[in-house]
């Protein structure tokens, strides 16, 4: 996998109470990444960027919401999410760098 694949395919860490939840419970993190990657871009690219060993993904893809405004109906965008299971002894820490 080339390096340029590698920053389009993870969009960036996805911070919501299920997500806290499920990283306390068990070893996951939950990623929002690119429409049209797969489980095995996914995987080298955590592990390339974080230097951690990944032990497997889980892709779901949210549809976005339908909302009524004052200016008539509007959508929200898809998310795709990642949870990645890291390996025993693996962790990424995002609050490291503050």
């Amino acid at each position: 996998m080339n390096q340029g694949r590698i920053y389009q395919v993870l969009m960036g860490p996805h911070i919501s109470e299920k997500a806290t939840i499920v990283a306390e419970g068990s070893q996951q993190v939950v990623f929002r990444v690119a429409k049209d990657a797969t489980k095995p871009e996914i995987k080298a690219a955590v592990e390339e960027l974080f230097n951690v060993k990944v032990k497997g993904v889980n892709i779901v893809n949210v549809k976005g919401k339908t909302k009524r405004t004052m200016r008539g109906v509007g959508k929200r965008s898809d998310v795709r999410k990642a949870y990645v299971c890291l390996a025993e002894g693996s962790e990424i820490d995002f609050l490291a760098g503050e």
